[in-house]
């Protein structure tokens, strides 16, 4: 699956770099759905899949399964993690979360993956629980292609990617010959034509009454990108069918968290079993966090200072554990859900509180701050904290926390405060 992944520590000298946090689990700005989801959407937009149905239950499985053509079915687990078919469960040890099985072993099958853990290459070692599963018509495939659609920043608009090969990580396959992956951008105001999709499909290998039937699939993914505000949908496999088909038989869409207001539909579907608790809880008071592998907690406003912070860190040996940017508007309620979800961590060891107050008065902020300590129970639970303050009504912030009791490192130096930050953790 494509992947993207920005450096957490930017013009970082090499030997700090060696030291820059492991990211544990991204946050990242769009909404992924399950492939039950995605295929739904698909089929509204007349996108050729093969005939499936979701079930949330043993005896669910059993009856869909029934509805489908022929004696066997697929059957695969729906978590948010690639690599499902080659996992395993943690519970039972049961090898693979894809399987095709007769229908009358469909039950069976059921059991041993609904309500279990799945462990693949990309959930980590805790897995993800899947708690549904998607039956599939089995269908017999002549060849596997590959096609996807993402925003490019280099053509400023949607880019085509495609390849007449398919079935796998499209990084090996463009490893092995980068000749083979085919790049059509589309202009976004022009938007997709019957000639660019014809030409796309043509590309990716399609022949004869196959070529005007992909380049339908392909128009009709193009609208649902479009006019579902996508960031990414790929299809891996594309598949063409012994029996002249064409259809989509496995994907992973995105969709960008900005369009939430007008997605309403789309965003109900969020599985927030599939994300980190701490992320999804952070969420609800619109404070940005991802969780990091490091020992030192940050706290900070603005998300360019928050950067600079986990440079500084990386540099001076530490290791952050976490991003968090409280904004700009940083609240009672903000601070101290804050505070709890940072304490919530087992690997944090300190707590870097770093405050410049520019709209925000460093005075309000500083009050938040000694409310959110005590309501996570004062010096007595806290963590080794470190506040740096600095920048409007400094002066009255600093005598808040001073006066205030909170046990803190106090500090109107940046690189003073991260030294102490990463002192503390050790």
């Amino acid at each position: 699956m494509l992947s993207t992944l920005a450096p957490v520590c930017r013009r970082v000298p090499a030997q700090a770099r060696r030291q820059a946090p492991v990211v544990a689990s991204v946050q990242k700005r769009f909404l992924n759905l399950h492939e039950y989801q995605a295929q739904k959407i698909f089929q509204d937009f007349g996108v050729g899949v093969p005939k499936n149905y979701p079930a949330f239950s043993v005896a669910e499985a059993t009856e869909k399964a029934n509805l489908l053509p022929g004696d066997e079915v697929v059957v695969k687990s729906q978590v948010l993690a690639g690599g499902r078919g080659l996992g395993h469960f943690k519970e039972n040890n049961f090898q693979g979360g894809v399987h095709i099985v007769p229908k009358g072993k469909v039950a069976e099958t059921a059991e041993k993956m609904l309500g279990k853990t799945l462990v693949t290459k990309q959930t980590g070692a805790e897995g993800k629980p899947n708690n549904t599963l998607l039956l599939a018509e089995k269908v017999s495939i002549e060849k596997e292609k590959y096609f996807a659609i993402l925003m490019d920043r280099a053509s400023g608009g949607p880019l085509m990617i495609g390849s007449k090969v398919g079935g796998t990580s499209i990084e090996d396959i463009a490893a092995a010959d980068p000749t083979a992956i085919i790049k059509q951008p589309v202009d976004v105001k022009e938007g997709m034509t019957s000639e660019i999709a014809t030409s796309m499909a043509t590309q990716m290998g399609f022949t004869g009454s196959q070529i005007p039937e992909a380049a339908t699939l392909i128009t009709n993914l193009y609208k649902a990108f479009i006019d579902c505000d996508c960031t990414m949908l790929e299809i891996n496999p594309l598949a063409q069918l012994t029996d002249g088909r064409v259809l989509v038989c496995d994907s992973k869409v995105n969709f960008d968290d900005n369009a939430e207001f007008r997605q309403k539909d789309i965003f109900a579907q969020r599985d927030a079993s599939q994300e980190n608790p701490m992320e999804v809880e952070a969420k609800k008071y619109d404070l940005n966090y991802i969780k990091l592998d490091g020992s030192i907690a940050c706290m900070v406003n603005g998300a360019g200072l928050a950067m600079s912070t986990m440079d500084l860190l990386s540099i001076l040996g530490g290791s952050p554990a976490n991003f968090l940017d409280v904004g700009g508007a940083s609240t009672v309620e903000t601070m101290t859900a804050a505070f709890k979800i940072i304490m919530g961590d087992p690997n944090v060891k300190s707590i870097f509180v770093n405050i410049f107050g520019g709209i925000a008065r460093c005075d309000h902020i500083a009050e938040a701050v000694v409310a959110g300590v005590k309501a996570v129970g004062g010096n007595d639970a806290i963590k080794p904290l470190v506040i740096r303050l600095e920048g409007t009504n400094v002066e009255a912030g600093m005598k808040i926390i001073k006066e205030s009791g909170v046990n803190a490192f106090l500090t109107n130096d940046f690189t003073t405060g991260a030294k102490k930050a990463v002192e503390l953790a050790k």
